[in-house]
């Protein structure tokens, strides 16, 4: 006999799937139409009604961390994620998002463990650490990383949840229990690279508004709308977030997790990060149509890429008196010396409130004298500059007085601002971009150390989750 619950679930799955209309949905798939879901209010009030039950359930249990986590955090229905749930940073906070058809779907336990399984991205700081990898990894291998991680923490997973299991079975592979996301990662995606000389890239045709089953290459899709912010400020949240969550009794792997959170809240100084960095510049390989897509080569609509490519990089130097002499020469080596082993361009760019000069320096012999500011900064002419230019990274040197709000967006390129000795903040309410802070740290030559910078995460090693 089915229970409330059950009962509760069953009928609002019927109506997400009345609201959804499959059948008028391949239809417009076939037309190539956009299909649009109007989803009434009465229906999102029954169905975060199940969402309260939930949480309720997660609170109740011995592992009532998730439960308050879930708490502080937002909800949202989307139809368009490949899983029951998926979860993003918005508007200052945490938002899970329910895709109805998946998730109604599932049992109650089921239903926990998938909300847990977003929870535990977060903290294993995936969010934040996707973005040092999505360029030299394929989409699949970093999701399948990913997902294999955290569910090794949990029971009672969803029936199509990334195990362990799956993947050995899947990709004739052997991997050990409980290692980090880069050895997952690293041998996952050798297998895939191995498999691609008979993938015939398959076209499928889904329409872009409404997902009923579950895709492991795009299911964290959503992350790619997550607002940009610096990574401390996300590490800061997150750790809010955490700490707020301990109310009650809070399993091993979830401690080890907050306290590598809290261990890797140090912030790089700008040179380490600009280090770090250039790693996905030089990946941003100049797209191409005339050559096919390398993983998928039977797609003739997916362009291919050059891997000769050189990257622009122009640096932005605020002329108006607020930097010296000396913190500008100083500066620009350090920029040189960073890029020297990677194929890039760079482009100096003396402005106020105005831009001054532009030119192209290859050493630092290039280096000229400033030519003479006319006082006063004003951020927008760069923008407007690297928006016409083609652009992947600009270096913004400034005391951060300027305006406090952009009238244009940058479009295309990372934004890397470093305000002076003398500066205190950047005046922008929204940077779209990193902001750090200028000072004397030494250089090392040609690579970062592992010890100045964490790479590997978290990682349950010889440690057994206790659920």
């Amino acid at each position: 006999m089915k229970s409330y619950f059950e009962k509760q679930t069953k009928e609002l799955y019927d109506r997400a799937i009345k609201i959804v209309d499959i059948t008028q949905m391949l239809k417009s798939n076939k037309k190539r139409e956009k299909f649009h879901i109007s989803t009434d209010e009465d229906f999102k009030k029954d169905f975060f009604h199940i969402i309260d039950k939930v949480n309720l359930s997660l609170m109740e249990d011995k592992e009532n961390f998730y439960g308050y986590f879930l708490f502080q955090m937002g909800r949202e229905i989307r139809f368009d994620i490949t899983s029951a749930t998926s979860i993003n940073f918005k508007d200052a906070k945490y938002v899970m998002y329910f895709n109805p058809i998946i998730f109604l779907e599932l049992n109650m336990e089921q239903m926990q463990s998938t909300i847990k399984h977003e929870i535990l991205h977060v903290l294993s700081q995936h969010l934040i650490r996707l973005k040092d990898f999505k360029d030299k990894y394929s989409t699949l291998a970093l999701n399948l990383a990913m997902d294999v991680v955290v569910n090794q923490c949990l029971d009672c997973l969803c029936p199509y949840s990334i195990t362990l299991e799956y993947i050995n079975n899947k990709y004739n592979l052997n991997l050990e229990k409980f290692k980090t996301f880069e050895y997952y990662l690293e041998k996952i995606q050798t297998e895939l690279d191995l498999q691609e000389e008979n993938d015939e890239g398959e076209i499928v045709d889904n329409n872009e508004n409404v997902a009923v089953d579950f895709d492991a290459e795009k299911t964290h899709d959503i992350w790619e709308e997550c607002i940009e912010i610096d990574e401390k400020t996300l590490r800061d949240f997150t750790e809010k977030f955490a700490d707020n969550a301990k109310k009650g009794s809070v399993p091993t792997y979830i401690e080890n997790m907050i306290k590598s959170l809290k261990n890797s809240k140090g912030e790089l100084p700008w040179n380490l990060y600009l280090k770090k960095l250039m790693g996905t510049i030089e990946a941003n390989k100049k797209k191409t149509i005339t050559r096919r897509n390398r993983r998928q080569p039977n797609r003739l609509d997916l362009r291919g890429e050059l891997r000769g490519h050189k990257a622009e990089i122009a640096v932005a130097i605020d002329i108006s008196g607020s930097i010296s002499d000396e913190e500008f020469k100083q500066a620009i080596k350090e920029v040189l010396t960073i890029v020297k082993s990677h194929n890039q361009e760079i482009t100096i760019i003396e402005c106020d409130k105005e831009i001054k000069r532009t030119y192209k320096v290859k050493s630092p012999k290039d280096i000229k004298e400033r030519v003479a500011s006319g006082g006063g900064t004003k951020f927008l002419p760069v923008f407007e500059y690297a928006n016409n230019k083609k652009i992947n990274l600009l270096i913004y040197f400034t005391d951060g007085k300027g305006e406090e709000k952009l009238e244009i967006k940058p479009r295309g390129y990372k934004t890397l601002w470093v305000i002076s000795g003398r500066g205190e903040k950047l005046s922008l309410q929204e940077p779209f971009g990193v902001v750090k802070k200028l000072s004397k740290v030494e250089i090392k030559q040609d690579v970062i150390d592992m010890s100045d910078v964490r790479s590997d995460g978290y990682s349950m090693n010889n440690q057994a989750p206790i659920l």
